[in-house]
């Protein structure tokens, strides 16, 4: 007889764990039950700019919207869970209907973080986080006018690029004192900052928003950030970071983190032997993680556990990352910070090419730790499969020669 896996949210997480689970299913235990509260199935949420851009819903589906022939999956959109009875195994949803499960994984992602600032709520005033976030966005972007993006890591910058393709003259704000400072060292925001603002966006960082000034009309007229600067703006779009979705651990009974999110172990398990948490909702050791890959290893791990019982612990999280910001290739890997005790540093700038690269080894320079690039990120797939290994030449010549 068949179980019932309720899985809560459809993002890409959720869908990888679905995708995960039924490939492997070749005995057919499981059908899964997928509560979505967004009215479309799982999308690429990181390249929401191309939806900006003019790209249809079509292009960032994960998964086709019409249910093939014998699915062992039940996708209801459009539907938002507001119970867990962990008891009677149920899931209480807003239209009313329960759905009984034999296994729980709630994949609730997160929401967008909007600065407590007067006249946030202003017309005008966005978030960036959603299909219908951008499609709003779109509506409402006017070529040649301005627009003030808070928030200078992945998202913010995704937002800025898709705002300049739609001709709008863009900001970018970020409070921190560099561009995307969780991936990205001090020289590397820096010169990252330096090309984007020579491609004509304005970046100010080390700044936060202060307040959001409407005009007569009650639509925002412009900006004031903490440094006194007044910026003229028609649109402020907030992608300043993202709070774990963690509304139903309460209802559960279950337990939350220290900054949020549902506490899990290195399983991903709830203290509930049946619920489990993934992705950007899911506090592995009392930490959230906010980007894609690691939320991919935990559903793949909650996959394994649903078919065999067994699945390696989720361990350190791989938090590389290679993209194309503003047409800016960046990537950073490993340890790019020299968090490691005696970890050492080895870095190359070319200003006028463009270019940045830094290396972080052990205190002997043998071990790659970790690393920043900018500019270039062709070496990218050696580097990272070089981190924990010694390295076959010496790090400043791997840098100067690839």
């Amino acid at each position: 007889m068949s179980r019932t896996l309720v899985v809560v949210g459809h993002g890409m997480v959720a869908h990888r764990l679905v995708e995960r689970l039924l490939d492997g299913d070749t005995r057919r235990q499981w059908r899964v039950v997928v509560l979505g509260e967004e009215p479309w199935p799982a999308y690429d949420r990181i390249h929401l700019s191309r939806h900006l851009e003019g790209a249809g819903t079509d292009a960032l589906l994960l998964t086709d919207p019409a249910p093939r022939a014998g699915s062992r999956v039940a996708t209801w959109t459009g539907t938002r869970a507001v119970g867990v009875d962990r008891e009677r195994r149920l899931v209480r949803t807003e239209p009313g209907e329960p759905h009984r499960y034999d296994a729980l994984v709630l994949a609730t992602g997160s929401r967008p973080f909007v600065p407590p600032v007067p006249g946030r709520d202003a017309e005008g005033c966005f978030t960036y986080r959603t299909l219908d976030d951008v499609r709003a966005v779109r509506a409402a972007a006017t070529p040649g006018a301005a627009a003030v993006v808070v928030g200078g890591g992945l998202l913010g910058l995704e937002a800025a690029n898709g705002l300049r393709a739609l001709g709008m003259r863009t900001h970018v704000v970020e409070a921190a004192p560099r561009l995307m400072p969780v991936q990205l060292d001090a020289p590397g925001g820096s010169l990252l900052a330096d090309t984007i603002r020579d491609r004509g966006t304005d970046v100010r960082c080390g700044v936060a928003l202060e307040r959001v000034a409407a005009g007569p009309d009650g639509r925002v007229a412009s900006v004031a950030l903490t440094d006194g600067t007044v910026l003229d703006a028609s649109m402020v779009v907030f992608a300043a970071g993202v709070r774990p979705r963690d509304e139903l651990a309460e209802d559960a009974g279950l337990p939350a983190g220290p900054r949020g999110g549902f506490l899990v172990d290195e399983w991903c398990r709830t203290p509930d032997p049946r619920v489990w948490a993934v992705g950007e909702c899911a506090a592995v050791a009392g930490r959230c993680h906010g980007l894609v890959a690691p939320g991919y290893r935990m559903a793949e791990s909650v996959a394994a556990q649903l078919l065999d019982g067994t699945a390696t612990p989720f361990g350190e999280p791989d938090l590389s990352t290679r993209l194309k910001l503003l047409g800016v290739q960046v990537a950073s890997f490993g340890d790019a910070h020299a968090h490691t005790e005696g970890a050492l540093e080895y870095a190359v700038r070319s200003p006028a090419g463009g270019h940045y690269a830094k290396l972080v080894t052990s205190g002997d320079g043998r071990v790659l730790l970790g690393g920043v690039l900018v500019g270039d990120t062709g070496p990218f797939p050696r580097l990272r499969s070089l981190v924990g290994h010694p390295l076959p030449v010496s790090a400043d010549a791997l840098l100067r020669h690839g």
